[in-house]
């Protein structure tokens, strides 16, 4: 048994010590990602609706270079700063992932690591064989 980082040069550079993902056999745990856009290395938008599409799309890269995808997501947790902001959250997730319901975990947060940052969404997901 082994495990490998995830790494993919269509995600934002992690900000700290750690891997964007990491696999190991079948299983995917994605770090929280944010609404940094990796082709500017700016946040997405200020709306939480911008933002959790970015988020997600950041998810959907990591989980493409470990050879999965947002269908194959066992789990989520969402981090948002302003829990009245959750339905507009939870529109845009529920767009991502169609009929495919995830366990999910949200809540709300203090702050996050990003100026601006207005969610995080992090996943653990599977390959499939």
């Amino acid at each position: 048994m082994s495990h490998r980082p995830v790494l993919s040069d269509r995600l934002p550079t992690p900000v700290g010590p750690y891997s964007p993902g990491m696999a190991f056999e079948r299983l995917i745990f994605v770090s929280g990602q944010g609404a940094t856009d990796p082709a500017t290395g700016r946040l997405a938008g200020p709306d939480i609706e911008t933002q959790t599409a970015q988020a997600l799309k950041n998810v959907a890269a990591i989980l493409a270079a470990a050879g999965s995808s947002l269908q194959h997501v066992l789990r989520c947790g969402v981090f948002i700063v302003d829990m009245r902001e959750f339905q507009q959250m939870n529109t845009v997730y529920e767009q991502a992932f169609g009929g495919h319901r995830p366990a999910r975990t949200t809540v709300q947060v203090a702050a996050l690591p990003h100026p601006g940052l207005r969610v995080e969404i992090d996943a653990i997901a599977y390959k499939p064989s």
